[in-house]
Formats: C-alpha cells, structure tokens, sequence
C-alpha cells in the first residue's frame, strides 16, 4: 500500500521551521545561505521568507550584500518575539533572568535571601524580578524554573520535606508568575537541571545512563535512564537525605545525619557547614583523615542504593564539596571493596542547575515560536 503524501500546508510548516530554527542560530542570513545551510532549494526558501516576513516573525534587516554579482538582502527572526524567563531559586537567592529564542540574555535581576527565610520572602523576589524583566526584556512568554527543593511533578509546586535546609514551605512558582508569564511554567529541582547541564554540555555527553549526587548545604540526587531525567510519580526521585547508610562508626542512620554525628552542620540548621568541611577536606590531619572516611563510607552507602536500583554506567559528583579531589579518591577506594563498582567524574559545568534550565527555556521558546507560524499544523 501507497503511503499517503503530506499535505501542502505540512510541506510549508517544515519549510519554515527549518528557515526559523537556521535564524535562531545565526544573526543573519540571505535566502542564499538559509537555502545552502538547509539544503531546501533557493525558490522555496523565498516562499519561505516570504511567509514568515507576512506572519511577523521575520525581518529584512535593511542590509546588503557586497562585492560582485546579485545583492541579496539579509534577513533574521523579528524583534519583539518576546523571552522566556530563567528562574533559580536557592538558600542564597534568586537569580532571574530573560533569554531570547538565540539564547541570548536581555536583562539579570538577583535577589539575596537567606535559608530561613520563608514561603512569602521567595515568592515575592521572584514574582518581582519577573515583573520587572517583563517590563525591560519584553513580553515573558514562557518560565523554567531551577528550586534547590523537591517539586511536585503535577503542579509545580516546591515540596518541603523533612530537615530540608531550605524553609520555602510549598512554593507555588506557577501561580507566583501567573500574572507576568503569558505560557507554561516549567519547574524541577535543581539537581535535574544540572544532569541535564552534564549530559548535553559537560563531563557526561553521549553517556546515557548516569547518576549525579549533589553534595553541597543540603543533599541531593538526579538519576538519568536512556537520557532522560527519572522524575518518578510524585517528582522525587532522588531524595537521599534520608536514605539510610553507615554513620561513623558503622551503625545504621540516615544521610543527613552523619553530619550531625561528624559534627558538620551549620549552627542552628540542618544545612551542611561547606566551609568548615572543605577546610577538613583540604587538610591532612588524624581529624581530617576521619572524616574522609567517614563521608566515603555514607556516600559509598548512598551509591550502593543508586548501583543496585538505576544501573548507571557512571556516577558525577557535583556541588561544592562533592568534586573535592580527596574526597573522589577516598570513595573511590571505598567502592573498590564493594560488590559493584563504576567510574567516578567530577562535575564540569559552573552553575550547572542555570545552565540546564536556560538550555531548556531556549528550546522551549524556539518551539513556540516555529509552532505560532502554523498554529494549527500536525506536527
């Protein structure tokens, strides 16, 4: 049987999409070069523009071309498309900022917080850095969001667990934003948005099947299958901080509780003391060396769970302790007399819970914008 061939109107929508995303990657282009760069014919590259130019979403830019033969005119996506708004909200802020379908950023707002500072404190900086880059980078047409928290899969909303260093309660990002952000709001935790920062920019491109520990204030854990992000039913895959594995001196407790028994949290909190860890990370005394062991023993625990149930054909260490040097060489040893072992890599990326998300946001923005060039197209 003859498979059926695609409609006109299909053919156009490809067409376009394709001159759309060719001009998300470049300044400018002519049709000449959209044409060799797409490797569709120059005539159906003009209809292409041509389209889009009517639709609003393309632009002759006024520019020429020089030097011999036939001047061509330079075209590029239409300002005023409007941004998508990049979110990440942590014990120490949040930081915000509008990206463009190129990926460029049109504005930064950063608002300083501190640990305990609550439900309402969180969701007033963020609600007001979005307002205000509404204002300056144009129409916010849609948000990702990074929270250094659990997140409900359903609906966005930040999920406060037990000894979570974090005190925002049940942030509700999407309804904080609801009035500023014309389209979806895409939220997860920061952990899988730095396994995506890994997988598609950093230390694991083309490794499929990894799992990435977070080890900084507080704990955390992202688990990639077949490239994707296992999020699980409610959206907590990943919380270790009270899976339990060996504490000190070898008797049974949850995570975060050996840095209690170590003596390692902050006064007053259940956060991690990061200072006062690395310094012991970085020293070489009878204390320090405990402590390495101590922590490489847990972890070891921890990975052990991760080994038995994802499989990961390597694990990353990211935060900022969990990439220490003495402390990968310490695990390691510790997993070389465990039943299963794999490769250890130190996190690459800075900020890599932003990178993920802004990686997100650009594609989810170019998406839109190729979609509202044939709204009703079955793509």
């Amino acid at each position: 049987m003859t498979a059926p061939k695609p409609s006109l109107e299909l053919l156009r929508a490809l067409t376009d999409e394709n001159v759309l995303r060719v001009l998300m990657a470049h300044d400018r282009l002519t049709r000449a070069e959209i044409a060799t760069r797409t490797g569709i014919s120059k005539p159906t590259i003009s209809e292409s523009v041509q389209r889009l130019e009517q639709a609003g979403l393309v632009v002759d830019t006024g520019e020429r071309t020089t030097g011999r033969g036939r001047v061509g005119s330079y075209y590029a996506l239409a300002p005023h498309l409007g941004t998508a708004l990049v979110a990440s909200i942590t014990p120490h802020g949040v930081v915000a900022e509008a990206v463009d379908a190129r990926g460029r950023s049109h504005g930064e707002v950063r608002t300083a917080l501190h640990a305990d500072a609550g439900q309402e404190a969180a969701a007033e900086a963020l609600g007001a850095a979005a307002a205000r880059l509404g204002e300056t980078a144009g129409p916010l047409r849609l948000a990702v969001v990074s929270a250094a928290d659990p997140v409900d899969r359903a609906t966005g909303r930040l999920v406060h667990l037990p000894d979570a260093p974090f005190l925002v309660g049940a942030l509700d990002p999407p309804a904080v934003l609801a009035g500023t952000v014309t389209g979806p709001v895409l939220v997860d935790n920061d952990v899988n948005w730095a396994a995506r920062a890994e997988y598609e920019q950093g230390c694991v491109q083309g490794v499929d099947d990894f799992v990435y520990l977070h080890l900084g204030e507080g704990l955390g854990c992202a688990v990639v299958g077949d490239g994707v992000v296992r999020r699980g039913h409610g959206g907590l895959v990943g919380e270790v901080a009270h899976l339990y594995t060996a504490g000190p001196d070898g008797q049974a407790m949850a995570f975060t509780e050996v840095f209690t028994a170590l003596d390692l949290r902050r006064s007053a909190s259940t956060a991690v003391d990061v200072p006062r860890l690395l310094d012991l990370l970085d020293a070489s005394d009878a204390r320090a060396e405990r402590v390495r062991l101590a922590l490489a023993r847990a972890i070891g625990g921890v990975l052990a769970g991760a080994l038995a149930f994802a499989d990961p054909r390597t694990v990353v260490l990211g935060g900022p302790w969990g990439s220490h040097p003495s402390l990968i060489e310490a695990i390691e040893e510790h997993l070389t007399r465990s039943p299963r072992s794999v490769p250890l890599i130190a996190a690459a990326l800075p900020l890599p819970e932003l990178t993920g998300a802004r990686a997100r946001a650009v594609e989810e923005l170019g998406s839109q914008i190729v979609r509202s060039a044939h709204p009703t197209a079955q793509w």
